[in-house]
C-alpha cells in the first residue's frame, strides 16, 4: 500500500509521462500523411499500419496513464513502446552526419530512461490517486 504522498509523486509522474505521449499522439494524428511518410523514410515494415498502431498507443496509451487504468500492464506496454521507438526512429548508428547522429544519439538515450520510468510504474502501481487505486481493496478486513 503507497502513502498520500507516495501515490501523488506517482501521479505527478504519470502526468509528465502522458503529457508527452498525448501531444505525440495528437500530433501524428493531425499529421497523419506525414507520419506515414516519415515511417516509410525510416524502413519501417507496413508504414501505414504502423502509423495507426503508435498514435493509438500513444493516445490511449496516454490516457490510461492520466486516468490510472491497468497501470502496470500500460507502462510494461509503454516501456516496450520507448524501445521500439528509439531502436527505429533514433537509429544513430546508420547516420554519417554529426550533427543528426548527435541529436539521434540524445533522443535514443532519452528514450530509454522513459522506458526506464515506465518499468517503475509497472513496478510501483498507479498509487491511490487512480481508477486502479479505487478498485484496490482497502487493507484492514479479514480475506476469503
Amino acid at each position: 500500500m503507497t502513502r498520500p504522498a507516495d501515490s501523488f509523486i506517482i501521479f505527478i509522474a504519470r502526468l509528465a509521462l502522458a503529457i508527452l505521449f498525448l501531444w505525440g499522439g495528437a500530433m501524428k494524428l493531425l499529421g497523419y500523411a506525414g507520419f506515414v511518410g516519415y515511417l516509410n523514410a525510416k524502413g519501417v515494415p507496413y508504414a501505414s499500419y504502423a502509423a495507426i498502431l503508435a498514435t493509438v498507443i500513444e493516445l490511449l496509451g496516454g490516457l490510461a496513464l492520466v486516468l490510472g487504468v491497468r497501470a502496470r500492464a500500460v507502462g510494461f506496454l509503454l516501456a516496450g513502446y520507448a524501445i521500439v521507438t528509439a531502436v527505429f526512429g533514433h537509429d544513430f548508428w546508420n547516420m554519417t552526419q554529426a550533427a543528426a547522429q548527435q541529436e539521434a544519439v540524445i533522443h535514443f538515450w532519452k528514450n530509454v530512461a522513459i522506458a526506464g520510468g515506465f518499468l517503475l510504474l509497472t513496478v510501483t502501481g498507479a498509487g491511490r490517486a487512480s481508477i486502479d487505486g479505487l478498485r484496490a481493496p482497502r487493507g484492514g478486513g479479514l480475506r476469503g
